[in-house]
């Protein structure tokens, strides 16, 4: 199962980076020698452990097992030039997808199967691609990094409690500000805003039995109304008590952002494939070339 789509050879995570994810990242890079540190220690352990896990209790997808699913996950990293990580389906009531990386070894996506209920099968490669996303920004190195410090921080000392919830603060903002772009590797993949705002209306207050009732301009018209309460200053106050310590943005900011970026110029000019070519040729072989 294949939806007709620009494959963007060439694409890389800065072409379509959310700038707060950028300004975050960058933040997160300014702790010195600690990436290093839980690539050479975590790595390895990290990688062969969640691999075992997987194949002990998912289902891992191939051309052989669940092949639409495949099909759905080839596409997007066509799109996206991105190589094939490993996709798992796992039973679970949570609808709920997750990755991890640590730069390429064994890259992996799990999906839940309360969430493959909810969706069509566009919607779930929107959220497949999502999740190639952070493997193409590298987010799940930064993620493990900073879960990392935050455990030890705490095991240290009673100043590590401090240590620990500035960490936390910042962990938590990078994290709303990566998904973000990540839900822009889902437009990109898709390639239709609707498809993606769709995905989060359902995670916002879908089911099985009312997906088919919801209606996306009134999800969409919420998204927009959800801006005017930043308009008075208590307003922006309660927005940002609200979310402060949550992972992911709202899911109605998300489909505000994407709602704007779909119109914006730099997408458009992304489907033209009009950006700049690194290095001055672009590697046809596609693969991790973000790194």
């Amino acid at each position: 199962m294949t939806f007709s789509t620009t494959p963007l050879i060439g694409l890389r995570a800065d072409h379509f980076r959310h700038p707060l994810d950028l300004q975050a990242t960058n933040a997160l890079k300014q702790l010195p020698g600690l990436d290093l540190l839980v690539r050479q220690l975590l790595g390895g352990v990290g990688e062969q452990f969640f691999y075992l896990e997987n194949i002990a209790s998912s289902i891992l997808v191939s051309d052989q097992q669940l092949p639409q699913l495949h099909q759905l996950l080839l596409s997007a990293c066509q799109t996206l030039d991105l190589e094939a990580p490993q996709l798992y389906i796992r039973q679970h009531p949570v609808p709920n997808a997750y990755t991890f990386a640590m730069r390429g070894k064994q890259p992996f996506i799990v999906v839940h199967t309360s969430l493959i209920e909810l969706l069509t099968p566009e919607e779930i490669q929107a959220v497949i691609a999502h999740e190639l996303g952070h493997l193409k920004c590298e987010h799940g190195v930064y993620l493990t990094l900073a879960n990392l410090v935050v455990l030890a921080a705490n095991q240290l000392s009673p100043w590590g409690t401090i240590l620990a919830q500035g960490l936390q603060t910042q962990l938590m903002e990078w994290l709303r500000c990566a998904e973000f772009t990540c839900d822009r590797a889902a437009l990109l993949a898709t390639q239709d805003p609707r498809v993606v705002m769709s995905v989060l209306m359902k995670l916002s207050g879908g089911s099985p039995s009312l997906a088919s009732q919801l209606n996306l301009d009134a999800f969409v018209d919420q998204a927009r109304t959800y801006d005017q309460i930043s308009r008075t200053e208590l307003g922006e106050l309660l927005k940002q008590a609200q979310t402060a310590q949550l992972s992911h943005p709202l899911p109605v900011l998300r489909a505000r952002e994407i709602d704007r970026w779909s119109s914006s110029s730099n997408y458009q000019d992304l489907l033209k494939r009009n950006f700049m070519v690194y290095n001055t040729e672009v590697n046809p072989k596609g693969g991790w070339r973000n790194w």
